[in-house]
């Protein structure tokens, strides 16, 4: 069983006790969303990526040179 580290502030002592299934499942849930989220903003950017070297494309094919891009 995974475990956490609670720290006592007042007097800095330090102990690890097991999570439990309901913390775990908490902790996974938000692994997964955090993963979505990540998977979400790739593909975003991959479609800016793509939106714009299609964009150039056009303009070249209009006759702009790279410069003039």
């Amino acid at each position: 069983m995974p475990t956490k580290c609670v720290v006592d502030c007042a007097t800095g002592i330090q102990s690890y006790i097991e999570m439990t299934a309901e913390e775990v499942a908490d902790r996974e849930a938000g692994a997964a969303a955090a993963l979505a989220l990540y998977d979400q903003e790739v593909a975003a950017a991959e479609a800016a990526a793509a939106h714009k070297a299609s964009g150039e494309a056009k303009l070249a094919d209009l006759g702009l040179s790279a410069d003039e891009i």
